[in-house]
């Protein structure tokens, strides 16, 4: 699920601040008892999904002493967090509700097959209520990203 929301078309790069002094935040909140490895598929599809939907926050490409080009990152930075399945569940439907997120999430059904095709069926096939959910991914107005997920621990 992807919201965008209205300020995204006016949207400022700040490149010159740390991540802690923007007043926007981007975190994603993964199920703390997955394994590693769809832990990590989970952040990097995430992080695939709302570079898609907000390609400001990406910064601007870079070379290095050595004339290598390297690709731009995140200058919002992208903070990992964890929580029990539950949580992550109630932290994707209380986002839903705020105009001024963008929320992004990985239902669990979306690493049970190899086609994308056959998900995007299982998923239409699945209500609301009945989906269980790997991570979901928050970008907006600081205030509202932490009053979300600001008592959530790192994932480590």
């Amino acid at each position: 699920m992807t919201v965008l929301a209205d300020w995204i078309d006016g949207f400022e790069r700040q490149t010159d601040l740390p991540t802690r002094q923007l007043p926007v935040k981007w975190v994603i909140v993964i199920d703390r008892d997955l394994p590693r490895g769809l832990q990590a598929n989970a952040a990097a599809c995430l992080a695939a999904s709302v570079g898609e939907a907000v390609p400001a926050i990406l910064g601007s490409a870079g070379t290095d002493a050595s004339g290598r080009a390297h690709a731009g990152l995140p200058w919002t930075g992208c903070t990992v967090l964890a929580a029990p399945a539950a949580i992550v569940r109630r932290v994707r439907n209380d986002a839903a509700g705020e105009p001024e997120l963008v929320v992004t999430d990985m239902a669990a059904i979306a690493q049970q097959t190899n086609v994308y095709d056959e998900y995007l069926a299982e998923l239409a096939r699945t209500g609301g209520e009945d989906l269980s959910y790997y991570a979901v991914s928050l970008l907006g107005p600081r205030a509202v990203v932490e009053r979300l997920t600001g008592r959530l621990p790192l994932l480590r």
